[in-house]
């Protein structure tokens, strides 16, 4: 009798689980008014999705009585809407701060994620926060959430005696889906109860398996609708006010348009005009001693916007276009550069992008930018000259991206950039695939990719990789080797640091799926990493990796994990001269991490790291610590400081060559040094309500290298003492960014926002080391430059401003 109730017990939970759930639309007639109340007669009668099931921790688990969650969908010929109800036994206990769009803070979370095409490739997130505050998304497997897409909808949020209630309305423009008289979605609804951390689902989705937008539901019963016209004019205005020192205060208007064409139900069109990114985020600029550049995050709204499809392959890097010149001007004696060109203008952009009914996924980006000069002075004579530092530039991405078996994919990628005249061009073709056994239990990836330079010398490159993986179940592991040839070069429109090596490495982690009586998850990784030189096959690096990360029932999060160099390594990279490396010690590095519960009005993050190398006296040791205050609803306050200290580092400085020296007739300079660097950040957010923020962002950063020797490095990779090199090769660097920044979405798609921003920075041979006076040295009138600006932008519907048209007619 006991074994007939389990077995029993176990199919009641196949079925439930391994089924798809459908939910029928309702036709409505009637105006649907978004106010969160759903006192409209169509409410009644529409069908419930309910019985939702715990995502985690506890997957699996019916979600408790005392929370449930009843969701009705509606649809008219412009719309689809989406009426939720969450139930709270303890409503005055929801958690509700106010945030910015896309940032839901310490808040309750209600979700619908809808793929018209149903094919388990790409959800379209849609989030309101019991706070009101709205957030969207494109979900991918491979790529996760992209928070970059916006897309224009409406909803309103409210709470209740027994809970909360949300009401949204999604117009058709803002999705994608076939022009089938019938239509059938996949579809899925989400809510989090952030004071317990409970995440729950209406489709089951089993943590399991290793895909999530594939375990949807169904939704049914939406007919006759046509894909409008997906044509949205977004028009600006903004004004600058700029005041430095030795500088006329002036201001200046710029104006422009973006403009998106839906050109199909498939395919879209973005077209920016006359650009304007004066008020995008500030860069985290460092001190940087290493053998390659400092990599910046995208801030540019239209080149972060739905890139899923020009991201695969890690192919395109989109602070190319518009970046720093890709010309180093020739100098004569005498001569220095009187102004340094620290950005090329964008002309204009244009990107299309879009999925058929079939999978094929196309993507075209093409940018253009200025013609750029830098003046030349003549230190004697004080006459000037210019030159020629970018031509005039077109960049271009192509991305052909096949999906198949709704979990799967092959993808060509060709990026391309011509410049004007004789200055150099290049091409850079890639092929990347990612497929997934019929259960997602096993992935083989990889790519292949080959660069071309037409320059003064063309050079032409390889790069290949290839991963196997299992991606379900508690144990998983993953085994994956990297080939690369010394002349690939993706970085003209990419970046990539490292070439002419080989690699193998291999992962193996296990994770409880289920919470425990002290965790609610924990996740044990085993990593091995070994890489060779391709010429020589040499160590280049090896390291042995082992780390745990792990919360607590009372959702603190803990992490802790070692790495071992058990072995004297070849580093080619740090010398900066074809052929030659630095042999770096055998060294151990540890680190830990901590972060309490946000949903406490204090928290704190701890990141402590050390390193001590095979050397005597050679070790780093650092700490972030980030305390943060939640004041109420609208009020928080995020302060971090960092630190990190660098004891008897070894480090390049110069190179040149010697002519008496046959043996080695370069001379590479290194020296023994300290380096230390400190950090401190403060962010805040004071929300006037969902619509209205003010944001405080301040960053102060000062970082030093002090040589205390000088040392040669010899053919054979070691150092020896190098007295005769007297030049001060020191560096300090230091500066200074502050913003203070008003944002209103006064309409759907409109904002208008204010920004006041105050930067400096400074670098220097000699180091002092009073730190208040390298801070205080940055706040004079002298130093700091100010920007004011207010900018408008106003979204414009082409099926709105129609209809209203015929409404008057």
């Amino acid at each position: 009798m006991k074994k007939l109730v389990f077995y029993s017990f176990l199919l009641l939970n196949i079925w439930c689980y391994g089924q798809k759930k459908v939910l029928q639309a309702q036709l409505v007639s009637q105006n649907i008014i978004i106010d969160g109340k759903l006192n409209e007669t169509a409410w009644e009668s529409a069908s419930i999705a309910s019985d939702f099931i715990t995502l985690e921790p506890d997957n699996g688990k019916p979600a408790p009585d005392g929370k449930k969650t009843e969701v009705k969908i509606l649809y008219d010929n412009d719309a689809i809407y989406i009426g939720a109800k969450m139930y709270d036994d303890e409503p005055s206990k929801i958690l509700k701060e106010i945030s910015q769009r896309d940032n839901f803070g310490t808040a309750d979370l209600f979700g619908v994620f809808i793929n018209g095409f149903n094919d388990g490739q790409q959800d379209f997130m849609f989030y309101v926060s019991a706070a009101d505050v709205q957030g969207d998304c494109i979900m991918t497997d491979a790529n996760g959430e992209d928070y970059s897409w916006d897309a224009v909808w409406i909803r309103k949020a409210s709470l209740t005696e027994s809970g909360w209630i949300v009401e949204i309305k999604i117009p058709y423009s803002a999705l994608r889906f076939s022009a089938e008289n019938k239509q059938t979605w996949g579809i899925n609804f989400f809510r989090e109860i952030k004071r317990t951390r409970y995440k729950y689902t209406w489709n089951f989705v089993d943590r399991k398996v290793g895909t999530f937008t594939q375990q949807a539901g169904i939704l049914s019963g939406i007919e006759n609708i046509k894909p409008p016209t997906r044509l949205f004019f977004m028009p600006y205005a903004s004004y600058y006010l700029n005041a430095g020192e030795g500088q006329k205060t002036y201001g200046n208007i710029k104006g422009g348009m973006d403009i998106k064409y839906g050109i199909n139900d498939a395919f879209t069109v973005d077209a920016i005009l006359i650009p304007d990114f004066g008020q995008t985020k500030y860069d985290d600029q460092i001190l940087n001693l290493g053998p390659f550049e400092q990599q910046f995050n995208e801030n540019r709204a239209f080149f972060t916007e739905g890139t899923d499809l020009f991201n695969k392959g890690n192919m395109f890097y989109s602070r190319r276009i518009g970046g720093k010149p890709s010309v180093e001007p020739e100098l004569n004696d005498n001569e220095e550069i009187a102004e340094t060109v620290q950005n090329v203008n964008l002309i204009n952009a244009l990107k299309l992008s879009g999925r058929t009914k079939n999978g094929l996924g196309v993507g075209i980006l093409n940018a253009v930018t200025e013609k750029t000069f830098a003046t030349i002075k003549d230190t004697i004579t004080g006459e000037t000259r210019r030159t020629i530092v970018e031509p005039l530039t077109n960049y271009n991405v192509i991305v052909l991206d096949q999906r198949f078996r709704k979990n799967s994919s092959v993808t060509f990628i060709n990026t391309n950039v011509i410049r004007n005249g004789h200055f150099r061009d290049a091409n850079v073709t890639g092929l990347v695939w990612d497929l997934n056994t019929k259960a997602n239990t096993y992935n083989l990836s990889g790519n292949v990719k080959y660069s071309t330079i037409n320059a003064s010398e063309d050079k032409r490159g390889l790069f290949s990789t290839i991963n196997f993986a299992e991606t379900s179940g508690k144990y998983r592991y993953s085994v994956g080797s990297d080939f690369v040839t010394k002349d690939f070069n993706p970085n003209d429109l990419g970046i990539n640091f490292y070439t002419n090596y080989y690699s193998f490495y291999g992962n193996a982690n296990y994770r409880i799926l289920n919470p425990t009586k002290l965790f609610n998850s924990f996740r044990l990784n085993y990593n091995m990493y070994s890489e060779f030189n391709k010429d020589s096959g040499k160590v280049q690096e090896f390291n042995i990796d082992a780390n745990v990360n792990l919360s607590t029932v009372k959702n603190n999060y803990y992490g802790m994990g070692v790495t071992i160099f058990p072995v004297e390594m070849y580093d080619y990279y740090e010398p900066r001269a074809d052929g030659r490396y630095i042999i770096t010690p055998k060294k151990i590095n540890l680190w830990g991490s901590i972060s309490t519960n946000y949903n406490h009005k204090f928290a704190l993050d701890l990141n402590p790291t050390l390193s001590i190398a095979d050397e005597p006296g050679r070790a780093a040791f650092g700490v972030d610590i980030g305390p943060r205050y939640r004041f109420n609803d609208k009020l928080l306050l995020t302060y971090t400081f960092s630190l990190l200290k660098k004891n008897n580092n070894k480090g390049y400085i110069d190179s040149y060559d010697d002519d008496d020296n046959e043996a080695t007739p370069e001379i590479i300079v290194f020296a023994n040094r300290d380096v230390i660097t400190y950090a401190n950040t403060l962010s805040g957010k004071y929300a006037i309500n969902s619509a209205m923020t003010f944001n405080l962002a301040v960053r102060q950063y000062w970082s030093s290298a002090e040589n205390k020797n000088i040392l040669q490095l010899d053919s054979d990779g070691r150092l020896d003492p190098y007295p005769q090199y007297t030049e001060n090769k020191n560096s300090s660097f230091y500066s200074w960014n502050a913003d203070l920044s008003y944002s209103w979405w006064f309409a759907p798609g409109s904002q208008l926002s204010a920004l006041y921003r105050n930067n400096a920075s400074n670098f220097e041979r000699v180091i002092d080391k009073d730190f208040k006076r390298n801070v205080t040295n940055l706040l004079t009138n002298d130093a700091l430059k100010h920007i004011f600006s207010v900018s408008v932008k106003y979204f414009i519907d082409y099926n709105a401003v129609k209809n209203k048209i015929r409404k008057r007619a």
